[in-house]
């Protein structure tokens, strides 16, 4: 701990007869955040000044009334106290662990940031950590008054059909309507109150727009484009529906602003940008904390794209491969996500970002998690001011877009189509539609067969 110095978890402190006040704030923030070693007798530095041997017993007997005086502590915090001579001089260890409640010294919170004792002053910060502390998901909370009817069943069967396209022989499309709710966990018991019903995670799932505002008000993601105006913006989707379509349209949101750059993993092509999209996308929507007031936000800026959202987290810091430790927020969304082929096993999203953000601009993206969790993933430098070629560009990327989004819409629900189906249900003409259909075609996403005069295209094999 000495050579690590001081962090998010440990705290040196000077020390004479008796600890000063500022030792019972980092006690504080250390229950209140994820726990902590408080060393007594060393400096900021690392250096040990130690204490007096004689004062041992009188210092640890005083943490001890402190942390027990219910004027001083709402809720007394666990300690365990040890002590051991270093480099010949006295040195006091005080951990102190993660605790249930959230705690105050003398009537103010405490949180731990990096190596500081923050105050948390605002209503908006001690109801994060409030969340934080609950040890229910709350996407687990039933709403006995939420009927079939106030869920929108259509979208039920597009993930059926995702989940085709993904696993055809998947155990849930052969399953009715009120099984697969059972077997999703969308539909559940509260063996605790005896409740039963849908909870929250079936609303945001599959819920209606307004019964979704009815549930959680302030949900929604900002999708904002920021290159030429940095104050405002030149581009923006406020997404509030269901959470499939919610990823649907901030992929699309992304793939349209989005530069595509050529990208090699070992000597195979890939499509960098679209995985890095599909992990910012789907971890914004699946690990958020949906009783947050707080907005989740995606930002794509000139050189990176950033996202934003209401976290859960047990452990704060920065996140790497090595250092990862995944833990569910909302386990039956993603396991929800995982079933029809839009995520893959926890942790597997950082080894993602980090393996091909290297090969999208040769550079490592920024995680972190705590009441919320950011990312900041490198993208490809865009100049400012678009010129015409760059706008044509984009125009021939977005009717893709819309192109790739018909195809897979009408063979979920047809299972098979035409450049005339896509044209109709785009408004584009079908000469259009087939200059890209055969692009699909060669990437795998389709295969095609001829009848007559007329190609019939299907999901690839």
């Amino acid at each position: 701990m000495l050579e690590q110095g001081e962090g998010l978890s440990v705290e040196f402190k000077r020390c004479g007869a008796v600890p000063e006040k500022d030792t019972f704030e980092t006690v504080c923030s250390f229950a209140n955040r994820q726990g902590g070693h408080i060393l007594l007798g060393v400096n900021d530095d690392g250096s040990i000044e130690g204490v007096d041997e004689k004062s041992v017993v009188g210092i640890e007997r005083n943490i001890v009334n402190v942390t027990s005086n219910p004027t001083l502590f709402n809720t007394s915090p666990g300690l365990e106290i040890t002590h051991a001579t270093v480099q010949g001089r006295c040195v006091i260890d005080v951990w102190v662990p993660m605790g249930p409640s959230v705690y105050r010294f003398k009537g103010v919170v405490y949180d731990r940031v990096a190596d500081v004792d923050v105050r948390l002053k605002g209503d908006d910060q001690i109801s994060a950590m409030y969340i934080r502390k609950q040890n229910l998901y709350t996407e687990q909370r039933i709403y006995p008054h939420v009927a079939k009817d106030d869920l929108d069943m259509s979208v039920l069967d597009r993930a059926r059909g995702l989940m085709r396209a993904y696993r055809p022989g998947h155990p849930w499309i052969g399953l009715s309507d009120d099984e697969l709710l059972r077997a999703a966990r969308l539909k559940t018991k509260d063996f605790q109150t005896g409740e039963e019903g849908f909870n929250l995670a079936s609303i945001v799932l599959l819920g209606r727009d307004e019964t979704i505002m009815g549930v959680c008000p302030v949900y929604r993601t900002d999708a904002i484009l920021r290159r030429i105006n940095a104050d405002r913006y030149d581009d923006r989707l406020v997404v509030a529906t269901n959470l499939i379509d919610s990823y649907r349209q901030l992929h699309d949101f992304c793939m349209k602003w989005l530069p595509d750059s050529f990208a090699l993993d070992g000597d195979i092509r890939v499509d960098a940008r679209d995985v890095i999209v599909r992990e910012l996308v789907a971890n914004t929507l699946i690990h958020r904390e949906y009783s947050s007031p707080f907005l989740a936000q995606l930002v794509i800026e000139r050189d990176a794209i950033r996202t934003r959202n209401a976290s859960r987290c047990i452990f704060a810091g920065r996140i790497s491969p090595d250092n990862v430790s995944p833990t569910p927020k909302n386990p039956i969304i993603a396991n929800f996500f995982m079933q029809i082929g839009l995520a893959e096993e926890l942790g597997s999203g950082t080894r993602n970002l980090f393996r091909y953000s290297e090969l999208y601009t040769g550079k490592e993206p920024v995680l972190s998690d705590g009441d919320y969790f950011e990312a900041i993933v490198p993208v490809p430098d865009v100049v400012a001011v678009s010129s015409p070629k760059r706008n044509e560009e984009q125009q021939v990327d977005s009717t893709l877009i819309k192109v790739k989004n018909a195809v897979r819409d009408l063979l979920i629900s047809k299972g098979e189509v035409t450049a005339k189906d896509v044209a109709e249900n785009i408004h584009l003409s079908p000469r259009t539609v087939r200059r890209y259909l055969p692009r699909l075609v060669d990437e795998g996403v389709l295969s095609m067969e001829k009848r007559g005069r007329t190609m019939v295209y299907h999901f690839g094999k």
